[in-house]
């Protein structure tokens, strides 16, 4: 069963930088042939999707996030992550790890707070 952690959450001002971590227990040959993506959800609003990385690492963003956040992966870890500067109060939200396309479940997600 594969299990994701996401990790590296918290409360940052506005203009602050967070780095979330993604910690995936599946072989290394597995996590290193699928994408991983950062998805949100934001309190009263669906999951959407953030930013994504191949297994070949390249990336792509939401409009929302482009030129602020940065996606990156470790294969040899099984690990991805996600930059976060110039947060601002509407990238509050609930953030959460996977590999779209794929059934994996979903970990318990990481919170991060923008507010002054």
């Amino acid at each position: 069963q594969v299990q994701l952690v996401e990790s590296g959450g918290g409360l940052v001002q506005p203009g602050g930088s967070l780095r979330l971590s993604c910690a995936a227990s599946v072989s290394i040959f597995i996590f290193s042939n699928y994408a991983m993506a950062w998805y949100r959800q934001a309190p009263g609003k669906q999951r959407e999707w953030v930013a994504s990385i191949t297994s070949g690492s390249n990336t792509n963003y939401a409009d929302s996030v482009k030129g602020r956040f940065t996606i990156s992966r470790d294969n040899a870890k099984n690990m991805v992550y996600l930059q976060m500067n110039s947060l601002k109060p509407e990238d509050t939200a609930v953030y959460y790890c996977n590999a779209p396309g794929t059934k994996w479940p979903w970990g318990q997600g990481t919170q991060v707070t923008v507010s002054s």
